[in-house]
């Protein structure tokens, strides 16, 4: 696949300029997912989905990417812009920057910018995360750096899955970098946000359970296992490269 190409297109979807685009990962980008970029005036936007919500069948199925994508992260911008109606300084800044720098925003509004904040901007890297010619394994440096870090392909699936599926509630398991460039595997609780840590995170899969009940019921390790189907691995080393 041409990743500069997928990589415009799926801007262009999002409704993100091409001027934007210039030298910046996907993921920053689509983190962003703020007014700037989609000249909607007031707040936070929740750009379409790069792709139809039956085309990750037969493993997600349709319905459940249709409430999860149209009600519950449109609720958590929906709640992130009524918080900070009267902060437009930081309306206008990138979601992600608000996550990273938490203890700059007031405390009046800091829970409510980790909760729902931390749920937007977890979705955008979810959504982008996943494409419906994912699967397979990564490649070139960034599959040299997983073999590094934990064993081998096959050992990182397992190490990762084994994380999603023994997180206790809802939460996250995510592939971050840290500041070296060191990979590793962790979980966040609720909406919590691994850049709250000084991460940057490469890929996620999302374990509360409206993600994969209307399918799976209980079976997490079931969805799990599907999801591995659609992992857009270009995305994840678009990330990885930043």
């Amino acid at each position: 696949m041409n990743k500069s190409l997928s990589r415009r297109k799926l801007l262009k979807q999002i409704g993100i300029g091409a001027a934007a685009l210039a030298g910046q990962p996907l993921t920053k980008l689509i983190a962003a997912g703020q007014t700037t970029a989609t000249d909607v005036p007031g707040g936070f936007v929740l750009p379409p989905l790069p792709y139809a919500y039956d085309a990750l069948e037969p493993h997600l199925d349709a319905e459940t990417m249709r409430i999860h994508h149209g009600k519950h992260h449109q609720t958590y911008v929906n709640n992130l812009n009524a918080a900070l109606k009267d902060h437009t300084d930081l309306l206008r800044k990138p979601v992600e920057q608000l996550l990273r720098d938490l203890s700059r925003v007031p405390e009046t509004v800091r829970t409510a910018v980790r909760n729902h904040g931390g749920g937007h901007y977890n979705h955008l890297l979810f959504w982008t995360c996943m494409s419906p010619k994912g699967g397979g394994e990564p490649t070139g440096e960034l599959a040299a750096a997983i073999g590094k870090g934990f064993g081998s392909i096959t050992g990182f699936k397992e190490q990762f899955a084994t994380a999603a599926v023994k997180h206790f509630g809802s939460g996250w398991a995510w592939l971050v970098k840290d500041k070296k460039g060191a990979l590793s595997i962790v979980t966040t609780a609720d909406q919590d946000s691994p850049v709250s840590n000084g991460f940057v995170p490469l890929l996620c899969v999302d374990v509360w359970e409206h993600a994969y009940y209307l399918k799976f019921q209980n079976r997490r390790a079931d969805y799990v296992a599907a999801w591995w189907n659609v992992v857009n691995w270009d995305a994840v080393n678009l990330g990885f490269e930043r």
